[in-house]
């Protein structure tokens, strides 16, 4: 679909059109999640909020729908070879149940410290796990050797236009179950997800303002955004794990480009906001989805009195360790 993505293959980004195309793509695969408010998290943040529940997405994340639009978007010759990607888990299921739907095979590179819950969804729907050491240039080397040895197709996390067509499409379902939106806020880690919504953000309406959320201990892509190039990612330590990333080139000019701002939180407003989802909404998110909240709790983010949309990434967590109950000795 050349005339639905921007011109130069490197940083090519999808348009409107592509992400049309690929909410069209993806529906027998996924699941048009629910759009919830809570009266309590109104009061606590002091602005009208409106939670998309991509908890409830397959394989419990939004990261389904970019999976899907990409394995989908390959030709057969392609797609015969099977696939191949890296991640901390969300995305690694997704691929993983993108291929099972086509009935091709996938290899999924981990980080040695995966949560166990995200390693359990990748091998339930018949993907191959290849751990490395958790750091990004482990991460490719593994890829590339799978890739030499198989000759899958790699679909990167986020740095690939057809994944992030794919995520901005949760964009596109928010902005027809909740009308006049002031504000939209995704949460950051390779800015897949934040560029996909907000390409389609301020395509549809472009009034609306996009912002990014990040945890404070991985906070580079407000750096980045802050000193017009892209920072490293240094070692670093967060319960947000799946936000644990580096932005690419790509999604990086889609920033700049469309986001207005990208505000960062504590560890603790983390959990706080993460508790406060489950106590008050009653459902179950993953700490990276607990981030836009929990900077709307701080207050890094101004949106008083302005209706918000809040893209809830995932709920893929490790019950056996939930971050407000006393440390447990690892098995």
């Amino acid at each position: 679909m050349p005339d639905a993505y921007s011109a130069g293959s490197r940083l090519a980004l999808p348009n409107l059109d592509a992400i049309r195309a690929a909410h069209a793509r993806i529906a027998p695969h996924v699941h048009r999640t629910p759009v919830f408010t809570c009266a309590a998290l109104d009061a606590e943040t002091g602005a009208r909020l409106f939670f998309k529940c991509e908890n409830f997405q397959r394989v419990g994340a939004f990261k389904a729908r970019g999976a899907c639009n990409a394995v989908f978007s390959l030709a057969d010759d392609d797609a015969r070879r099977g696939v191949v990607t890296h991640s901390s888990g969300n995305h690694g299921a997704a691929l993983a149940y993108a291929a099972q739907r086509r009935g091709i095979p996938a290899w999924v590179v981990m980080p040695e410290n995966a949560p166990r819950v995200k390693q359990d969804n990748v091998r339930r729907f018949g993907a191959t796990i290849r751990f490395c050491a958790p750091t990004i240039p482990a991460r490719a080397a593994a890829c590339a050797e799978v890739q030499r040895a198989t000759g899958a197709v790699l679909v990167h996390p986020f740095d690939d236009e057809r994944v992030i067509a794919g995520q901005g499409t949760a964009a596109l379902e928010l902005l027809e179950q909740a009308a006049d939106l002031d504000a939209v806020v995704a949460p950051c880690g390779g800015g897949g997800l934040l560029s996909g919504t907000a390409i389609a953000v301020t395509s549809i309406a472009p009034g609306t303002r996009v912002y990014g959320a990040e945890p404070r201990n991985a906070g580079d892509a407000a750096a980045s955004l802050h000193s017009g190039t892209i920072e490293p990612l240094p070692p670093t330590s967060t319960i947000a794990d799946g936000l644990r990333t580096s932005l690419a080139p790509r999604t990086f000019a889609a920033l700049r480009a469309h986001v207005a701002e990208i505000a960062t939180c504590s560890e603790d407003a983390i959990v706080e906001a993460m508790r406060m989802t489950w106590e008050r909404m009653k459902i179950v998110i993953e700490p990276s989805a607990a981030v836009p909240l929990a900077c709307l709790i701080e207050r890094t983010l101004d949106v008083a009195g302005a209706r918000v949309g809040i893209i809830l990434s995932g709920g893929n967590v490790d019950l056996d360790r939930l971050p407000w109950q006393d440390a447990r000795p690892a098995d």
